[in-house]
């Protein structure tokens, strides 16, 4: 049938069948903005403006094109974010000089309110909505008209007051500043410039963009480096092309001959597949494959994206006779139309020998339960028998003796739950035959070259007949940092010679994709009659699902945490990590850290308490401080070699300190504040973590970078790590900008992709800034003193080339001569030595300087239903030197929403057979933007020497104190102590009533 849309003021006739999506129809149309995030409209990634009077502006209404069929919209006009420029425009920003912007796009932008971006289309089309109804909208009207677009990256802060910057600026009037909280560490950790004056206004910023500084007294030996580019608020590099909706994912492709890809999974939890009938799937016209583990070969690996050699166990292959998890692989099928795939599905015949299932690691481990892995070519799982995938023992000093002769001992045990990454964008592959014969894989994947490295021997082509290109993705928080689907997608065009997108559902992401591990902790410290700890002995027994992808790594992760963020000369870690017949977790941002200060932070308090300590003074007279050793990174090295580590700088005094007045921290004994007695019911608390997490994983994460000097003075920069939203491309060229002298708009950059751009081991353990950076930094010097040399003989005489400097795009000299980078870039291309300026550098770091955080929480709770209501979050983070302020305080915003989500709500639910019950935004309950407490975000610099510029990673530390700030403010709030999360009503109601 034929249906006509009038979309951006442009008439289009749309032949579309009775049960075509609008969404698909409009991205049929190229209106590639219009997102997918679920099937229910629940995400609202989907959202479009459409009424069927053109004429009334404020008859638009937002619907979800997701789950209305585009015969419904027949004749009406419709609005996607690629028309919001036409009107309303006003002045561009730097990185877009000729482009129209809406004020809304606009102040996205400038307010950093763009993350990964996904769904920023819908978020802008909301906004504008309320806007044209409400030109002055309170913050309270802002998150309502928002609250049904989901964000998963920013913690809705700065769309909200890009929202209202951009009202204030559609009403004439001068939008409100912008604060970005930034505090100089006083006493621990030193800058590289000791020239600075205490106290100085900094002025206006050369971006555009607002910032006031809270507090910046400081004596002079901390003060700010002098810097042109790095430590400001630039727009990100990418923020133009995602505020107008450009064609950057993956899944934003169009391509002659493409087959739809679709997975079969499985309805058992523990089943032996007796047989398999496809033909009368394979009979079904427009049906090009139906594989399944007869017809693929048997190669096992480990699907975590990780370096070479993939850590143990090898427990998975691309199809199996065997599924071990409700929503495991059957089989694979590609065919001409989503609904011919979905028919096919129902047509292949599966014959299914249940088998007993086992859902509780303790239980798993017990003589006679289920052997869920008993195939004889699995490697390295340390007993299949007991389903134990890793054992871990590591042990510093003599513990037992330790904990003898202490004059206190504390034990005590703790329980974290399963929860999804929830990222707004589903996982979607496309893979297709090149000109020259060889596989392009289009991934939505945090990790393209360890991709490229693992798909290689499960479809038996050499890495060198394989392309992997990393579009933008819509967020990642490690559920893309695993080799997932990419097989199965390629197994298909192997199969059929053709193109094939492959996509999950919302209901698969949480069954098939991946998720955080479960884990019971158990402490056991000791300390001496002053209440310094003497030893700690933490066992823990991790939950690792049906396979083991990343079991190792993360439960090492959660050990090195729990045993280095306060100072143990006796410390020791046990750890089992067991199978059980769920959906398997694996990378999920923070990487056992939360599980591990979860339970270290409570333990820490409860022990104060038991001694008679207040409990800030036990902790500090603990935790790790500047000259102090990690023990534990050299004895455990998540795995592999482990590296002496030395605490070089660290801001931890100064974020208790800042987040104490930030919060409030002296209403604690208030008990004028701690119960309103217009409310008796309620009761309000304080609480405080103290987090430490890594940047980078000594001696094995590597990133490279390639710089070229262009024609005009500008520069091309080449990295392989990925950006997920965080603003690492941004953040690179900022270093890169900052090292050559340059604006930020002379560095181009472009990432990962494993035919062009050098490796990297890709977007995960908080590496990127500090490694990535590292080797962009090298490549940037490299290419500055090729610069100097060549401008020192060719046009200041044979001048010592160290003299010159590069600044403003020029080299320049002492005696103020000055030739401009267009200049030498054309003079060494085409005149003199005829060469091109150009170099490449890597960087390898046997360091991992941990940033540190003070997270506090302020509650209500509700002693009459359990009912816990954040009312605000604080969040002081020792960054180093803050590249770019206003991603940095993004990453932490957002960061504390996720992790609140893990805290109070979020929870994925099982029935007695192993199904999970709440796979839809609707049941699992993620943050909405009309829901969130109030945000503070406090970066406090230090200067980390050994990172660029004075970096360190900000980007999981976020997810680490969450949790436990809000354990310990509903024990100060009702005096309970909850040791398992998530803190959900009924598990409060419970524990008030003992």
């Amino acid at each position: 049938m034929q249906i006509a849309l009038t979309v951006n003021g442009t008439f289009h006739q749309v032949d579309v069948h009775p049960g075509e999506l609008l969404r698909t129809a409009l991205r049929r149309l190229r209106y590639y903005s219009v997102k997918h995030g679920d099937e229910t409209g629940e995400s609202g990634a989907d959202a479009v403006l459409l009424t069927w009077t053109p004429e009334q502006p404020t008859s638009y209404r937002l619907v979800n094109s997701g789950v209305m069929l585009a015969a419904q919209a027949d004749g009406a006009s419709i609005i996607t974010v690629e028309g919001l420029g036409d009107k309303g425009t006003s002045a561009p920003i730097s990185q877009s000089p000729n482009l129209p912007l809406h004020p809304l796009q606009e102040q996205f932008i400038r307010c950093g309110a763009i993350q990964c971006g996904y769904c920023t289309p819908a978020q802008l089309l909301a906004a504008k909505k309320l806007l044209d109804e409400n030109p002055a909208p309170t913050e309270a009207q802002v998150r309502e008209a928002i609250a049904g677009v989901l964000c998963r990256c920013t913690g809705y802060l700065k769309p909200v007051q890009a929202i209202l910057r951009a009202a204030a600026q559609l009403r004439g009037e001068e939008p409100p500043p912008l604060d970005v909280a930034i505090v100089d560490a006083v006493e621990e950790g030193e800058w590289p410039t000791g020239d600075g004056d205490a106290g100085i206004d900094p002025g206006p910023d050369p971006s555009g963009v607002d910032t006031q500084t809270r507090t910046r007294t400081v004596p002079a030996k901390v003060a700010p480096p002098q810097t042109a580019v790095v430590n400001k608020p630039e727009p990100k590099v990418d923020a133009v092309k995602l505020a107008k909706g450009r064609p950057v994912f993956a899944d934003d492709l169009e391509m002659p001959g493409m087959l739809y890809g679709g997975l079969l999974t499985s309805p058992h939890a523990h089943a032996r597949i007796v047989r398999i009938d496809k033909s009368r799937a394979l009979a079904l016209p427009g049906v090009h494959a139906v594989l399944t583990y007869e017809d693929v070969p048997r190669v096992v690996y480990a699907s975590g994206g990780q370096s070479y050699p993939n850590p143990p166990p090898y427990d998975q292959v691309s199809l199996d006779n065997k599924v071990r998890h409700v929503g495991d692989r059957v089989a694979v099928v590609a065919a001409e139309t989503p609904e011919l795939v979905q028919q096919a599905l129902e047509l292949i015949e599966v014959e299914y020998e249940p088998l007993p299932a086992v859902f509780d690691p303790e239980e798993a481990m017990r003589e006679g339960a289920p052997v869920i892995h008993d195939e004889p070519d699995a490697v390295d799982i340390h007993d299949p028998q007991r389903n134990i995938a890793v054992h871990i023992h590591v042990e510093h000093g003599d513990v037992d003796r330790a904990l003898a002769q202490a004059a206190h001992v504390y034990e005590s045990e703790y329980r974290v739950h399963q929860v999804q990454q929830a990222s707004i964008e589903p996982h979607v592959v496309w893979t297709w035959w090149d000109e020259d014969d060889r596989l392009v894989i289009r991934t939505s994947t945090q990790v393209p070259f360890h991709v490229r490295r693992m798909v290689a021997p499960l479809i038996g082509l050499p890495v060198r007949r394989i392309r992997v290109v990393k579009p933008r993705i819509g967020g990642g928080f490690g559920g893309k940092q695993e080799m997932l689907i990419e097989d199965l997608c390629a197994h298909l065009t192997l199969a059929t010679g053709r193109p094939v997108r492959f996509e999950y559902t919302r209901a698969q992401e949480f069954t098939s994709a991946r998720t955080r591990h479960p884990q019971i902790l158990r402490f056991r410290s000791g300390v001496d009659e002053r209440g310094k700890l003497v030893a700690m002995d933490v066992r823990v027994v991790g939950d690792t699902g049906a396979y083991g992808t990343h079991g190792l790594t993360v439960q090492m992760v959660t050990g090195f945490r729990a045993l280095s963020t306060y100072w143990l000369p006796n410390a020791r870690y046990d750890c089992d990590v067991v199978y059980t017949n769920k959906p398997v977790p694996g990378a999920f941002r923070g990487y056992g850290a939360p599980q591990a200060l979860f339970a270290l932070e409570q333990h820490m308090e409860e022990f104060a308490e038991a001694i008679g300590m207040d409990q800030v003074e036990f902790k500090r007279l603990n935790w790790i401080k500047v000259g102090q050793e990690l023990p534990m990174a050299e004895a455990m090295g998540e795995g592999r070699e482990g590296f002496a580590q030395t605490v070089r700088s660290s801001g931890l005094e100064e974020c208790v300190q800042q987040g104490a007045q930030a919060i409030g921290w002296e209403r604690r004994n208030d008990p004028a504040w701690r119960q309103d007695p217009t409310r008796p019911h309620i009761r309000r608390g304080l609480g405080l973590a103290i987090c430490m997490h890594g940047t980078g994983i000594a001696g094995l994460d590597m990133g490279a970078a390639s710089i070229k000097l262009n024609d005009d003075g500008s520069f091309n920069l080449l990295v392989g790590a990925t950006d997920l939203g965080t603003g690492s491309d941004t953040v690179l060229a900022q270093i890169a900008a900052e090292t050559l002298g340059v604006p930020l708009e002379q560095i181009i950059i472009y990432s990962s992709d494993t035919d062009f751009t050098p490796f990297d081991t890709g977007a995960y353990a908080s590496s990127t800034t500090y490694i990535s950076g590292g080797a962009v930094m090298k490549a940037a010097e490299e290419v500055a003193r090729q610069i100097r040399e060549h401008a020192a003989r060719h046009f200041f005489d044979g001048m010592d080339p160290d003299r010159l400097r590069l600044e403003e795009s020029q080299v320049k000299a002492p005696d103020g001569r000055a030739v401009s980078l267009a200049q030498v870039a054309l003079h060494a291309t085409h005149q003199a030595d005829q060469h091109q300026i150009m170099a490449t550098a890597s960087h390898m770091s046997y360091l991992s300087p941990p940033p540190f955080a003070a997270q506090y929480a302020e509650v209500e709770v509700d002693t009459e239903t359990g009912q816990v209501t954040v009312k605000k979050l604080v969040m002081a983070v020792d960054c180093g030197i803050a590249i770019n302020p206003i991603t940095a305080t993004g990453q932490v915003e957002g960061g504390m929403v996720q992790a609140l989500g893990y805290a109070v709500s979020e929870e994925m639910a099982y029935d007695p057979a192993g199904r999970v019950v709440n796979p839809r935004f609707g049941d699992y309950r993620i943050f909405a933007a009309d829901e969130t407490p109030e945000l503070q975000a406090i970066l406090v610099q230090t200067y980390e020497p050994s990172g660029p510029y004075g970096a360190k990673a900000i980007a999981e530390i976020p997810m680490d104190g969450v949790a436990p700030a809000v354990a310990s403010a509903i024990h100060h709030a009702v005096g309970v102590r909850i040791r398992q999360i998530p803190f959900t009503p009924e598990r409060v109601w419970r524990a008030l009533r003992g």
